[in-house]
């Protein structure tokens, strides 16, 4: 007889936001991740593990340290071939069960809007209220960071 243990704490969450750059600008600075611990408050390694046919990386291993939550992760990606999109999915983890995010990217007046998804599941359950403040805090720091390094440049 198996155990039911309740709903997995799955935190479907999204975001936008307007970049006075170009899609091609955008998307340098979404592919370079060797600079995210530069950028990102939280990210202390990003490395990439490897790259695919096209030169863009494929797998990458991520150290995140923000505040008391300590991470260490590998990410699988994939691009479009428009160069408009990424996707990822989560390969490994020491919190994390489970993984998926995307940027996608659309010229617009005065720049770029950059849709940012991401869905994210816990080993450890965390109470609504704290899940819903978390997700939008990631949300928005991620993108008010890619805004300033990318129209930083």
């Amino acid at each position: 007889m198996s155990e039911d243990n309740g709903a997995p704490e799955v935190w479907p969450t999204s975001d936008s936001t307007v970049i006075e750059a170009t899609v091609e600008n955008v998307m340098a600075v979404i592919s370079d991740f060797d600079s995210y611990p530069e950028w990102s408050t939280s990210i202390r390694v990003a490395e990439v593990l490897s790259s695919g046919a096209d030169g863009r990386p494929d797998r990458v291993r991520f150290a995140l340290e923000a505040g008391a939550i300590v991470d260490d992760y590998v990410l699988v990606y994939s691009w479009s071939a428009d160069d408009r999109a990424v996707e990822w999915r989560l390969e490994s983890s020491t919190l994390q069960r489970a993984q998926k995010g995307s940027y996608r990217l659309e010229p617009v007046d005065g720049g770029t809007r950059v849709d940012y998804e991401l869905e994210i599941e816990l080993v450890v359950p965390v109470i609504g209220r704290l899940r819903d403040r978390a997700e939008r805090r990631i949300l928005s720091e991620a993108l008010r960071a890619l805004k300033r390094r990318t129209e930083s440049r």
